[in-house]
């Protein structure tokens, strides 16, 4: 097993307004070509304000979700406190700037500074799952990226947002 990755980060995510932003670092500038066209993409970041050895030794948590069991592991959260703080989010596209390797999004959950390691583009063939399955406690969820922005999310966590 390899114990040393060398992960660099590509950008940082800035607040614009009411939008979120990519700022990649000019020289990946290159590695936008063809990205126009995808209206969504997988972005992975790192959760830096967690990125210490308390949070990376956080196994289990009291859960974060009302209708879950007090307990679960961290690989059954979302939570930034884990072994390896990497975070996956799905972003909508507004623009690509390929001049100044910037791209922009409706919303990220991100916080402004945090690092970007990769960008991949959205596509359904690999990223959606028809018939997934998932906990009864999370189960009346929303079924898609679209419906979530009217969930009410704060009733669903322990936790004040």
């Amino acid at each position: 097993m390899t114990t040393n990755l060398i992960v660099r980060p590509i950008g940082m995510v800035r607040d614009v307004g009411d939008t979120t932003t990519i700022a990649l670092d000019p020289r990946f500038a290159p590695a936008l070509q063809g990205l126009d066209g995808f209206s969504h993409l997988m972005v992975i970041w790192w959760f830096s304000n967690c990125d210490n050895v308390q949070d990376r030794a956080t196994l289990s948590e009291n859960s974060p979700y009302r209708n879950a069991p007090d307990t679960l592991g961290v690989f059954a959260t979302r939570s930034p406190m884990r072994p390896n703080p990497v975070a996956v989010s799905c972003a909508e596209v507004i623009g690509i700037d390929h001049d100044t390797a910037t791209i922009t999004l409706t919303w990220l959950d991100a916080d402004p500074g945090t690092p970007v390691l990769d960008i991949k583009p959205y596509t359904a063939s690999a990223d959606r799952v028809e018939d997934p399955h998932t906990p009864q406690g999370c189960a009346h969820w929303p079924g898609s990226f679209e419906q979530s922005g009217d969930f009410d999310w704060a009733s669903e966590f322990t936790f004040d947002n």
